[in-house]
């Protein structure tokens, strides 16, 4: 403002100094707000991958679910399309688990259930998935295994479990001793909307038979004879 007066002069500078607080005011108000917004997308991720979690999980258990097992079954059936890389499907059921409810009480049931799973995770191979799918029923997705390695290893799970002491509800009480039966099926690229449902059906096959045949150990499903048999 080259004629412009003093006093015109110390005005518009004081103007030009307000209008650059304000700017800076807005600019630091901005970053405080998107700082906010990220924070709580942020925590909004973690609430939706522990809503996740949570939902894909067992809740007296802590392994995965039915829902969440048989989805992981039908990627491997994918990927086994993709690749022909095997995978298998091990059903297990703790033999008489109902005697342990009627003498024991379902609060100690519930524990062996807890502790059952707990050594199931144990004893699984990097990539294995355990899941509670029934009361006493668990299930267990074995990748890169073919029916021949998923009887094997069900049947060393056999052993491991008849062979574990289940903690007594009190420390005078007996320990818990258990067997669990197995039935093994191999996973099949075949297209089948009901993919879930045919993968039960020939596992509960496999099991029923290692139940008829004096329990305490593994079956597996045979696609020729569509039952099951010993390996």
């Amino acid at each position: 403002m080259p004629i412009a007066t003093p006093a015109q002069r110390a005005v518009s500078g004081l103007w030009f100094a307000v209008v650059l607080a304000r700017l800076a005011f807005l600019g630091q108000y901005g970053a405080h707000l998107l700082a906010l917004l990220n924070e709580q997308r942020a925590q909004l991720t973690v609430a939706l991958a522990e809503v996740e979690r949570l939902a894909s999980r067992d809740e007296l258990t802590g392994v995965m679910n039915r829902r969440a097992i048989m989805a992981m079954a039908s990627e491997e059936r994918e990927r086994m399309r993709r690749t022909g890389t095997p995978f298998a499907v091990a059903l297990f059921d703790i033999d008489l688990f109902k005697h342990v409810n009627d003498e024991r009480g379902h609060l100690v049931g519930d524990e062996v259930l807890r502790a059952a799973g707990a050594l199931l995770n144990q004893a699984c191979r990097a990539g294995d998935v355990v899941a509670r799918t029934g009361g006493e029923e668990f299930t267990m997705l074995l990748p890169d295994t073919d029916a021949a390695g998923a009887f094997q290893f069900a049947s060393r799970l056999c052993d491991i479990v008849r062979g574990h002491s289940f903690p007594p509800p009190v420390p005078w009480a007996p320990a818990i001793r258990l067997t669990t039966s197995i039935g093994v099926v191999a996973g099949a690229p075949e297209s089948r909307d009901d993919f879930a449902a045919m993968i039960s059906a020939r596992a509960d096959t496999a099991l029923y038979v290692a139940k008829r045949s004096g329990r305490d150990r593994a079956r597996a499903w045979s696609p020729d004879l569509s039952t099951a048999e010993e390996l």
